[in-house]
Protein backbone atom coordinates (compact mmCIF):
# COMPACT_ATOMS: atom_id res chain seq x y z
CA UNK A 1 0.00 0.00 0.00
CA UNK A 2 1.06 3.19 -1.31
CA UNK A 3 1.88 5.44 2.33
CA UNK A 4 2.75 8.58 0.81
CA UNK A 5 1.43 10.02 -2.20
CA UNK A 6 -2.63 10.81 -2.33
CA UNK A 7 -4.18 12.29 -5.28
CA UNK A 8 -7.20 15.10 -5.35
CA UNK A 9 -8.97 15.63 -8.43
CA UNK A 10 -12.37 16.49 -10.40
CA UNK A 11 -14.17 13.35 -12.58
CA UNK A 12 -17.10 13.00 -14.62
CA UNK A 13 -19.04 10.50 -16.38
CA UNK A 14 -18.78 9.42 -20.01
CA UNK A 15 -22.06 7.67 -21.40
CA UNK A 16 -23.88 6.80 -18.15
CA UNK A 17 -24.80 9.02 -15.23
CA UNK A 18 -24.42 12.20 -16.79
CA UNK A 19 -28.31 12.20 -16.15
CA UNK A 20 -28.99 11.99 -11.94
CA UNK A 21 -32.17 13.88 -11.25
CA UNK A 22 -31.77 16.02 -7.68
CA UNK A 23 -33.86 13.28 -5.68
CA UNK A 24 -30.87 10.97 -6.50
CA UNK A 25 -28.43 13.31 -5.77
CA UNK A 26 -30.67 14.37 -2.41
CA UNK A 27 -30.35 10.58 -1.87
CA UNK A 28 -26.45 10.69 -0.62
CA UNK A 29 -27.17 14.35 1.18
CA UNK A 30 -27.17 15.67 4.61
CA UNK A 31 -29.81 14.02 6.58
CA UNK A 32 -28.75 10.74 9.00
CA UNK A 33 -30.35 8.47 6.25
CA UNK A 34 -28.75 9.83 3.69
CA UNK A 35 -25.37 10.29 5.27
CA UNK A 36 -24.87 6.84 6.01
CA UNK A 37 -25.95 5.98 2.75
CA UNK A 38 -23.12 8.52 1.22
CA UNK A 39 -20.64 7.01 3.50
CA UNK A 40 -21.43 3.71 2.04
CA UNK A 41 -20.37 5.14 -1.51
CA UNK A 42 -17.50 6.45 0.27
CA UNK A 43 -15.98 2.84 1.30
CA UNK A 44 -16.87 1.39 -1.85
CA UNK A 45 -15.40 4.12 -3.80
CA UNK A 46 -12.55 4.55 -1.68
CA UNK A 47 -12.11 0.02 -2.32
CA UNK A 48 -12.38 1.03 -6.22
CA UNK A 49 -9.79 3.92 -6.64
CA UNK A 50 -7.88 1.14 -4.51
CA UNK A 51 -7.50 -1.12 -7.04
CA UNK A 52 -4.34 -3.36 -7.61
CA UNK A 53 -2.78 -2.72 -4.10
CA UNK A 54 -1.77 -6.28 -2.34
CA UNK A 55 -4.23 -5.85 0.90
CA UNK A 56 -7.29 -7.44 2.06
CA UNK A 57 -7.04 -6.10 4.96
CA UNK A 58 -10.44 -3.87 4.92
CA UNK A 59 -9.39 -2.17 8.30
CA UNK A 60 -6.18 -1.32 7.79
CA UNK A 61 -7.14 0.10 3.94
CA UNK A 62 -9.62 2.62 5.63
CA UNK A 63 -7.36 3.99 8.44
CA UNK A 64 -4.82 4.92 6.02
CA UNK A 65 -6.87 6.77 3.28
CA UNK A 66 -8.75 8.64 6.73
CA UNK A 67 -8.34 11.69 4.70
CA UNK A 68 -9.91 10.90 1.79
CA UNK A 69 -13.01 12.48 0.90
CA UNK A 70 -15.44 12.27 -1.98
CA UNK A 71 -18.48 14.57 -2.71
CA UNK A 72 -20.80 14.69 -5.57
CA UNK A 73 -21.23 17.83 -7.41
CA UNK A 74 -24.55 18.47 -9.39
CA UNK A 75 -24.34 20.97 -12.65
CA UNK A 76 -26.60 21.70 -14.70
CA UNK A 77 -24.56 20.01 -17.26
CA UNK A 78 -24.54 16.64 -15.18
CA UNK A 79 -22.66 15.78 -12.78
CA UNK A 80 -18.46 15.88 -11.28
CA UNK A 81 -17.15 14.25 -8.78
CA UNK A 82 -14.73 15.89 -6.46
CA UNK A 83 -12.33 13.94 -5.13
CA UNK A 84 -9.33 14.05 -2.14
CA UNK A 85 -6.58 12.46 -1.51
CA UNK A 86 -7.50 9.17 -3.23
CA UNK A 87 -4.59 6.09 -3.90
CA UNK A 88 -2.36 7.22 -6.52
CA UNK A 89 -2.50 3.90 -7.98
CA UNK A 90 -5.80 4.71 -9.44
CA UNK A 91 -4.09 7.49 -12.11
CA UNK A 92 -1.17 7.65 -14.70
CA UNK A 93 -0.22 10.67 -15.62
CA UNK A 94 -2.67 12.58 -13.35
CA UNK A 95 -5.70 11.01 -15.08
CA UNK A 96 -7.94 8.37 -13.48
CA UNK A 97 -7.09 5.30 -15.25
CA UNK A 98 -10.67 4.36 -17.94
CA UNK A 99 -11.42 1.26 -16.05
CA UNK A 100 -11.34 2.89 -12.48
CA UNK A 101 -13.41 5.63 -13.67
CA UNK A 102 -16.14 3.65 -15.08
CA UNK A 103 -16.19 0.90 -12.00
CA UNK A 104 -16.38 4.27 -9.51
CA UNK A 105 -18.93 5.39 -11.58
CA UNK A 106 -20.58 1.71 -11.76
CA UNK A 107 -20.90 1.66 -7.91
CA UNK A 108 -22.39 5.33 -7.57
CA UNK A 109 -24.66 4.21 -10.08
CA UNK A 110 -25.76 0.80 -7.95
CA UNK A 111 -25.78 2.69 -4.38
CA UNK A 112 -28.04 5.20 -5.63
CA UNK A 113 -29.78 2.69 -7.43
CA UNK A 114 -30.85 0.60 -4.07
CA UNK A 115 -31.02 3.32 -1.30
CA UNK A 116 -33.59 5.00 -3.72
CA UNK A 117 -35.37 2.47 -5.91
CA UNK A 118 -34.90 -0.98 -3.91
CA UNK A 119 -34.57 -0.19 -0.17
CA UNK A 120 -36.90 3.48 0.44
CA UNK A 121 -39.34 1.78 -2.15
CA UNK A 122 -42.64 -0.04 -1.95
CA UNK A 123 -42.04 -1.77 -4.76
CA UNK A 124 -40.17 -4.34 -2.86
CA UNK A 125 -41.33 -6.55 -0.22
CA UNK A 126 -37.79 -7.76 1.14
CA UNK A 127 -39.22 -9.81 3.57
CA UNK A 128 -40.76 -11.95 0.46
CA UNK A 129 -39.11 -14.30 -1.64
CA UNK A 130 -40.33 -13.40 -4.70
CA UNK A 131 -40.13 -10.09 -4.01
CA UNK A 132 -36.32 -10.39 -3.01
CA UNK A 133 -35.87 -12.60 -6.16
CA UNK A 134 -37.34 -9.15 -8.43
CA UNK A 135 -35.11 -7.10 -6.90
CA UNK A 136 -31.83 -9.00 -7.52
CA UNK A 137 -33.01 -8.74 -11.11
CA UNK A 138 -33.80 -5.51 -10.94
CA UNK A 139 -30.43 -4.20 -10.15
CA UNK A 140 -28.75 -6.72 -12.47
CA UNK A 141 -31.38 -4.85 -15.07
CA UNK A 142 -30.18 -1.57 -13.95
CA UNK A 143 -26.74 -2.32 -14.51
CA UNK A 144 -27.37 -3.27 -17.78
CA UNK A 145 -26.02 -7.04 -17.78
CA UNK A 146 -28.92 -8.81 -18.68
CA UNK A 147 -29.31 -8.89 -22.28
CA UNK A 148 -32.01 -10.96 -23.74
CA UNK A 149 -30.52 -11.73 -26.96
CA UNK A 150 -27.89 -13.72 -26.11
CA UNK A 151 -27.62 -17.77 -25.89
CA UNK A 152 -26.45 -19.36 -22.40
CA UNK A 153 -22.90 -18.73 -22.32
CA UNK A 154 -21.93 -17.25 -18.87
CA UNK A 155 -19.86 -19.53 -17.08
CA UNK A 156 -19.04 -18.03 -13.06
CA UNK A 157 -16.02 -18.57 -11.36
CA UNK A 158 -15.20 -18.90 -7.61
CA UNK A 159 -12.27 -19.12 -5.82
CA UNK A 160 -9.92 -18.02 -3.50
CA UNK A 161 -8.16 -14.64 -3.27
CA UNK A 162 -5.34 -15.55 -1.94
CA UNK A 163 -4.01 -18.67 -3.86
CA UNK A 164 -0.55 -19.67 -5.42
CA UNK A 165 1.58 -18.65 -8.39
CA UNK A 166 0.51 -22.52 -9.84
CA UNK A 167 -3.16 -22.21 -8.80
CA UNK A 168 -3.29 -18.35 -10.68
CA UNK A 169 -1.99 -19.82 -13.69
CA UNK A 170 -4.11 -22.20 -13.60
CA UNK A 171 -7.35 -20.20 -13.30
CA UNK A 172 -6.04 -18.31 -16.28
CA UNK A 173 -5.65 -21.66 -18.67
CA UNK A 174 -9.26 -22.94 -17.92
CA UNK A 175 -10.57 -18.86 -18.83
CA UNK A 176 -8.48 -19.34 -21.88
CA UNK A 177 -10.44 -22.56 -22.92
CA UNK A 178 -13.23 -20.74 -21.78
CA UNK A 179 -12.68 -18.07 -24.13
CA UNK A 180 -12.07 -19.63 -27.16
CA UNK A 181 -15.62 -21.37 -27.00
CA UNK A 182 -16.53 -17.93 -26.68
CA UNK A 183 -18.14 -17.54 -22.81
CA UNK A 184 -18.82 -15.17 -20.59
CA UNK A 185 -16.69 -14.58 -17.31
CA UNK A 186 -18.72 -13.95 -13.91
CA UNK A 187 -16.40 -13.43 -10.82
CA UNK A 188 -16.07 -12.02 -7.31
CA UNK A 189 -14.30 -9.54 -9.62
CA UNK A 190 -11.42 -9.58 -6.80
CA UNK A 191 -7.86 -10.84 -7.50
CA UNK A 192 -6.44 -14.78 -7.50
CA UNK A 193 -9.02 -16.97 -8.81
CA UNK A 194 -11.39 -13.83 -9.75
CA UNK A 195 -9.19 -12.34 -11.90
CA UNK A 196 -7.21 -14.90 -13.53
CA UNK A 197 -10.47 -16.66 -15.05
CA UNK A 198 -10.82 -13.25 -16.72
CA UNK A 199 -7.44 -12.74 -17.96
CA UNK A 200 -7.05 -15.81 -19.73
CA UNK A 201 -10.11 -15.49 -21.19
CA UNK A 202 -9.52 -12.61 -23.08
CA UNK A 203 -6.64 -13.85 -24.88
CA UNK A 204 -9.19 -16.64 -26.02
CA UNK A 205 -11.05 -14.05 -27.01
CA UNK A 206 -9.04 -11.88 -28.90
CA UNK A 207 -8.11 -15.34 -30.67
CA UNK A 208 -11.43 -15.81 -31.94
CA UNK A 209 -12.09 -12.40 -32.33
CA UNK A 210 -14.82 -12.22 -30.00
CA UNK A 211 -16.33 -9.14 -29.79
CA UNK A 212 -18.54 -7.33 -27.03
CA UNK A 213 -16.96 -10.13 -24.43
CA UNK A 214 -17.96 -9.72 -20.70
CA UNK A 215 -15.65 -10.11 -17.52
CA UNK A 216 -18.81 -9.40 -15.15
CA UNK A 217 -17.84 -8.50 -11.32
CA UNK A 218 -20.91 -9.42 -8.83
CA UNK A 219 -19.71 -7.48 -5.47
CA UNK A 220 -21.39 -6.38 -2.21
CA UNK A 221 -20.30 -3.23 0.32
CA UNK A 222 -18.94 -5.61 2.64
CA UNK A 223 -16.44 -6.91 0.84
CA UNK A 224 -15.30 -4.71 -1.81
CA UNK A 225 -12.69 -3.44 0.09
CA UNK A 226 -10.79 -6.27 0.54
CA UNK A 227 -11.37 -7.67 -2.83
CA UNK A 228 -11.52 -4.41 -4.81
CA UNK A 229 -12.58 -4.98 -8.53
CA UNK A 230 -9.38 -6.48 -10.53
CA UNK A 231 -8.43 -4.73 -14.10
CA UNK A 232 -9.81 -6.85 -15.75
CA UNK A 233 -13.89 -6.62 -14.67
CA UNK A 234 -15.74 -4.77 -17.21
CA UNK A 235 -19.48 -4.77 -15.64
CA UNK A 236 -19.11 -4.24 -11.85
CA UNK A 237 -22.28 -4.47 -10.04
CA UNK A 238 -22.94 -3.93 -6.00
CA UNK A 239 -25.62 -6.09 -4.59
CA UNK A 240 -26.95 -4.53 -1.47
CA UNK A 241 -25.34 -7.93 0.92
CA UNK A 242 -24.15 -11.18 0.34
CA UNK A 243 -27.04 -13.41 0.07
CA UNK A 244 -28.55 -10.95 -3.07
CA UNK A 245 -25.10 -11.08 -4.02
CA UNK A 246 -25.02 -15.13 -3.88
CA UNK A 247 -28.42 -15.00 -5.63
CA UNK A 248 -27.34 -13.14 -8.42
CA UNK A 249 -24.49 -15.59 -9.12
CA UNK A 250 -26.72 -18.24 -9.41
CA UNK A 251 -29.94 -16.62 -11.37
CA UNK A 252 -26.97 -15.44 -13.87
CA UNK A 253 -24.66 -18.90 -14.32
CA UNK A 254 -25.05 -21.09 -16.88
CA UNK A 255 -22.72 -23.23 -15.61
CA UNK A 256 -20.15 -22.52 -12.32
CA UNK A 257 -16.55 -23.26 -12.03
CA UNK A 258 -14.93 -23.64 -8.20
CA UNK A 259 -11.23 -22.94 -7.72
CA UNK A 260 -9.01 -23.51 -4.77
CA UNK A 261 -10.00 -21.14 -1.98
CA UNK A 262 -10.31 -20.85 1.58
CA UNK A 263 -13.99 -19.95 3.83
CA UNK A 264 -15.37 -17.52 1.49
CA UNK A 265 -15.35 -20.33 -1.24
CA UNK A 266 -16.62 -22.40 0.85
CA UNK A 267 -19.65 -20.14 1.87
CA UNK A 268 -19.99 -19.93 -2.02
CA UNK A 269 -20.42 -23.57 -2.49
CA UNK A 270 -22.54 -24.03 0.74
CA UNK A 271 -25.54 -21.91 -0.71
CA UNK A 272 -25.32 -23.44 -4.16
CA UNK A 273 -25.36 -26.89 -2.81
CA UNK A 274 -28.31 -25.04 -0.14
CA UNK A 275 -30.14 -24.09 -3.59
CA UNK A 276 -29.36 -27.26 -6.07
CA UNK A 277 -30.92 -29.67 -2.86
CA UNK A 278 -34.18 -27.94 -2.48
CA UNK A 279 -36.61 -30.83 -4.49
CA UNK A 280 -38.06 -27.65 -6.06
CA UNK A 281 -35.30 -27.91 -8.24
CA UNK A 282 -34.60 -31.65 -8.47
CA UNK A 283 -34.97 -30.84 -12.74
CA UNK A 284 -32.55 -28.15 -12.91
CA UNK A 285 -29.85 -28.41 -14.59
CA UNK A 286 -26.74 -26.20 -13.57
CA UNK A 287 -23.18 -27.92 -13.92
CA UNK A 288 -20.83 -27.09 -11.39
CA UNK A 289 -17.17 -28.22 -11.65
CA UNK A 290 -14.06 -28.08 -8.77
CA UNK A 291 -10.95 -27.39 -11.22
CA UNK A 292 -7.49 -27.15 -9.77
CA UNK A 293 -3.88 -28.02 -10.76
CA UNK A 294 -2.17 -31.58 -10.19
CA UNK A 295 -1.04 -30.29 -6.61
CA UNK A 296 -4.45 -29.46 -5.44
CA UNK A 297 -5.86 -33.42 -5.54
CA UNK A 298 -5.84 -33.34 -1.57
CA UNK A 299 -7.23 -30.69 -1.52
CA UNK A 300 -10.54 -31.35 -3.24
CA UNK A 301 -10.15 -34.78 -1.77
CA UNK A 302 -10.59 -32.59 1.50
CA UNK A 303 -13.37 -30.81 0.50
CA UNK A 304 -15.58 -33.41 -0.84
CA UNK A 305 -15.43 -35.51 2.22
CA UNK A 306 -16.50 -32.20 4.14
CA UNK A 307 -19.53 -32.33 1.76
CA UNK A 308 -20.09 -35.51 2.15
CA UNK A 309 -20.00 -35.42 5.64
CA UNK A 310 -22.85 -33.15 5.64
CA UNK A 311 -24.78 -34.00 2.40
CA UNK A 312 -24.46 -37.75 2.37
CA UNK A 313 -25.68 -39.14 -0.41
CA UNK A 314 -26.98 -35.88 -1.66
CA UNK A 315 -24.20 -34.88 -2.73
CA UNK A 316 -23.92 -37.18 -5.89
CA UNK A 317 -24.04 -35.67 -8.61
CA UNK A 318 -24.39 -32.08 -7.49
CA UNK A 319 -20.55 -31.85 -8.70
CA UNK A 320 -17.52 -32.93 -10.71
CA UNK A 321 -13.67 -32.86 -10.00
CA UNK A 322 -11.30 -32.18 -12.68
CA UNK A 323 -8.01 -31.80 -11.81
CA UNK A 324 -5.32 -31.07 -13.83
CA UNK A 325 -6.51 -30.46 -17.10
CA UNK A 326 -7.94 -26.89 -17.52
CA UNK A 327 -8.67 -28.15 -21.11
CA UNK A 328 -11.11 -30.60 -20.04
CA UNK A 329 -12.69 -28.16 -17.80
CA UNK A 330 -13.83 -25.90 -20.50
CA UNK A 331 -14.74 -28.72 -23.14
CA UNK A 332 -17.20 -30.24 -20.18
CA UNK A 333 -18.23 -26.82 -19.46
CA UNK A 334 -19.29 -26.70 -23.34
CA UNK A 335 -20.73 -29.58 -23.41
CA UNK A 336 -22.91 -29.20 -20.32
CA UNK A 337 -23.99 -25.60 -21.26
CA UNK A 338 -25.59 -26.84 -23.95
CA UNK A 339 -27.94 -28.99 -22.14
CA UNK A 340 -28.64 -25.91 -20.52
CA UNK A 341 -29.71 -24.15 -23.28
CA UNK A 342 -31.81 -27.16 -24.55
CA UNK A 343 -33.33 -26.74 -20.87
CA UNK A 344 -34.35 -23.60 -20.98
CA UNK A 345 -36.15 -23.81 -24.46
CA UNK A 346 -38.21 -26.83 -23.18
CA UNK A 347 -38.86 -24.90 -20.35
CA UNK A 348 -39.41 -21.54 -21.86
CA UNK A 349 -37.02 -19.99 -19.61
CA UNK A 350 -34.97 -16.91 -19.93
CA UNK A 351 -31.68 -17.37 -20.93
CA UNK A 352 -30.40 -14.20 -19.39
CA UNK A 353 -31.65 -14.77 -15.83
CA UNK A 354 -32.96 -18.24 -14.27
CA UNK A 355 -36.65 -17.46 -13.23
CA UNK A 356 -37.44 -20.67 -12.81
CA UNK A 357 -34.72 -21.64 -10.01
CA UNK A 358 -36.27 -22.10 -6.24
CA UNK A 359 -33.75 -19.76 -4.09
CA UNK A 360 -35.88 -20.56 -0.77
CA UNK A 361 -36.15 -17.38 1.64
CA UNK A 362 -34.09 -19.18 4.41
CA UNK A 363 -30.92 -18.31 1.68
CA UNK A 364 -31.98 -15.02 1.01
CA UNK A 365 -32.63 -13.28 4.31
CA UNK A 366 -29.21 -11.40 5.01
CA UNK A 367 -27.50 -12.83 8.04
CA UNK A 368 -26.13 -10.35 10.36
CA UNK A 369 -23.06 -11.56 11.61
CA UNK A 370 -22.61 -11.12 15.53
CA UNK A 371 -20.96 -13.13 18.37
CA UNK A 372 -24.54 -13.59 19.44
CA UNK A 373 -25.90 -14.95 16.13
CA UNK A 374 -22.96 -17.07 15.39
CA UNK A 375 -23.35 -18.58 18.49
CA UNK A 376 -26.50 -19.33 18.31
CA UNK A 377 -25.73 -21.21 14.54
CA UNK A 378 -27.07 -25.38 15.13
CA UNK A 379 -24.86 -27.21 13.37
CA UNK A 380 -26.30 -30.75 13.54
CA UNK A 381 -26.25 -33.98 11.52
CA UNK A 382 -29.69 -34.42 13.40
CA UNK A 383 -30.99 -31.39 11.20
CA UNK A 384 -32.97 -31.64 7.58
CA UNK A 385 -29.47 -30.88 5.22
CA UNK A 386 -31.53 -27.78 3.78
CA UNK A 387 -31.67 -26.06 7.35
CA UNK A 388 -28.36 -27.61 8.09
CA UNK A 389 -26.88 -25.91 5.28
CA UNK A 390 -28.60 -22.58 5.85
CA UNK A 391 -26.53 -22.49 8.87
CA UNK A 392 -23.34 -23.56 7.80
CA UNK A 393 -23.11 -21.39 4.86
CA UNK A 394 -23.46 -18.56 7.76
CA UNK A 395 -20.73 -20.02 9.79
CA UNK A 396 -18.34 -19.53 6.59
CA UNK A 397 -19.79 -15.92 6.42
CA UNK A 398 -19.26 -15.40 9.72
CA UNK A 399 -15.53 -16.15 9.14
CA UNK A 400 -15.19 -14.08 6.39
CA UNK A 401 -16.63 -11.27 7.99
CA UNK A 402 -14.35 -11.90 10.40
CA UNK A 403 -10.90 -12.41 7.91
CA UNK A 404 -11.56 -9.47 5.92
CA UNK A 405 -14.25 -6.80 6.32
CA UNK A 406 -13.49 -3.75 8.44
CA UNK A 407 -16.30 -4.01 10.74
CA UNK A 408 -15.76 -7.38 11.46
CA UNK A 409 -12.30 -7.07 12.17
CA UNK A 410 -12.74 -4.43 14.76
CA UNK A 411 -15.54 -6.76 15.89
CA UNK A 412 -13.15 -9.95 16.82
CA UNK A 413 -10.58 -7.24 18.73
CA UNK A 414 -13.19 -5.89 20.91
CA UNK A 415 -14.64 -9.17 21.85
CA UNK A 416 -12.60 -12.18 21.05
CA UNK A 417 -12.92 -14.71 18.39
CA UNK A 418 -16.17 -15.75 16.80
CA UNK A 419 -17.81 -19.29 19.11
CA UNK A 420 -18.84 -22.08 16.24
CA UNK A 421 -20.73 -24.27 18.02
CA UNK A 422 -21.09 -27.97 16.19
CA UNK A 423 -22.24 -31.39 17.27
CA UNK A 424 -19.51 -34.33 17.35
CA UNK A 425 -20.44 -35.68 13.77
CA UNK A 426 -19.18 -32.57 12.17
CA UNK A 427 -16.80 -30.60 14.46
CA UNK A 428 -13.80 -32.60 13.37
CA UNK A 429 -14.47 -32.44 9.44
CA UNK A 430 -15.13 -28.77 10.26
CA UNK A 431 -12.23 -27.98 12.32
CA UNK A 432 -9.67 -30.33 10.04
CA UNK A 433 -11.02 -28.30 6.69
CA UNK A 434 -10.66 -24.80 8.43
CA UNK A 435 -7.09 -25.83 9.85
CA UNK A 436 -6.30 -26.73 6.21
CA UNK A 437 -6.95 -23.36 4.68
CA UNK A 438 -5.40 -21.65 7.01
CA UNK A 439 -1.96 -23.98 6.73
CA UNK A 440 -2.42 -23.56 3.61
CA UNK A 441 -2.12 -19.86 3.62
CA UNK A 442 -6.13 -19.71 2.36
CA UNK A 443 -7.09 -16.95 4.76
CA UNK A 444 -5.54 -14.23 4.10
CA UNK A 445 -3.08 -12.26 1.55
CA UNK A 446 -0.13 -11.62 3.37
CA UNK A 447 0.87 -11.59 7.39
CA UNK A 448 0.26 -14.36 10.06
CA UNK A 449 -3.36 -15.77 10.42
CA UNK A 450 -4.83 -15.47 13.81
CA UNK A 451 -8.46 -17.24 13.44
CA UNK A 452 -11.41 -15.07 13.94
CA UNK A 453 -13.12 -18.10 15.45
CA UNK A 454 -13.19 -21.13 17.53
CA UNK A 455 -14.90 -24.69 16.84
CA UNK A 456 -16.40 -26.21 19.96
CA UNK A 457 -18.30 -29.32 20.63
CA UNK A 458 -21.47 -29.82 22.12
Amino acid sequence: MNSEVKVSTHVGPRGTLELLSQKEVAAVGDSAQQRQLFDLFRRCALAVLNTGEESDDAEAIFDHYRDFSINIRQRTRGLTLEINNAPQSAFVEGRMIEGVRQNLFAVLRDIVYIGTEIFDSRRFDLNDSTGITDAVFHILKHAHVLHPGLLPKTVVCWGGHSISRPEYEFTKEVGYHLGLRGFDIATGCGPGAMKGPMKGASVGHAKQRTKDARYIGLSEPGIIAAEPPNPMVSDLVVLPDIEKRLEAFVRLAHGIIVFPGGAGTVEEILYLLGVMTDPGNRDQILPVVFAGPSHCRDYFASLDRFLRTVLGKAADGLYEIIVGDAGAVGQRMSRQIRQVTRQRVRDEDAFYFNWLLNVPIAHQMPFEVNHESVAGLRLSKDRPVNELLVDLRRAFSAIVTGNVKDHGIRMIKRHGPFEIVSDKHLVTALDDLLRGFSAQGRMKLSGAYKPCYVVKSV
